[in-house]
């Protein structure tokens, strides 16, 4: 995939730090390449549910995130995007470390993009699959 915008990887690290829901979460990206963003959180109480587990919340939002980012990275310099939909379908407890949402773009267009999102839970050094997405986003003018 090549983006149209060769300073992709800035515009996508600066609007992230933008994001107060990132920050309070204490997100992080991990990876920012042409068609894909991955963001990670590490387990606090704060990103728990009443089990002791990521609440899934936390999986729609970074995921919703990643996928997002994944769309900017393809799109014209001045461009940003909003979220049009998502559905979420949560495959097991997010029991772990770390939360990762991985964001790949499965078509962009000029105005819309559908992006597939894996979210993954490190836990005792093994990955496990907790959650997939599909989402579409809208470019937007800055």
């Amino acid at each position: 995939m090549t983006p149209a915008n060769p300073q992709f990887e800035q515009v996508v690290r600066e609007s992230f730090t933008r994001q107060g829901l990132m920050q309070t979460l204490g997100a992080r990206l991990a990876s920012v390449v042409p068609g894909s963003v991955v963001i990670e959180v590490p387990f606090a109480p704060g990103v728990s549910q009443q089990q002791g587990f990521f609440h899934g919340a936390v999986l729609g939002a970074i995921g919703d995130s990643a996928g997002g980012y994944s769309a900017l990275t393809l799109l014209a310099a001045g461009s940003e995007v909003v979220s049009i939909e998502y559905k979420i379908n949560f495959l097991k407890p997010a029991v772990g470390e770390v939360l990762r949402a991985t964001g790949r773009v499965v078509r962009s267009c000029r105005s819309v993009s559908v992006c597939q999102i894996d979210i993954e839970v490190l836990c005792a050094g093994k990955v496990s699959l907790c959650g997939v997405m599909q989402a579409t986003f809208m470019r937007v003018d800055v």
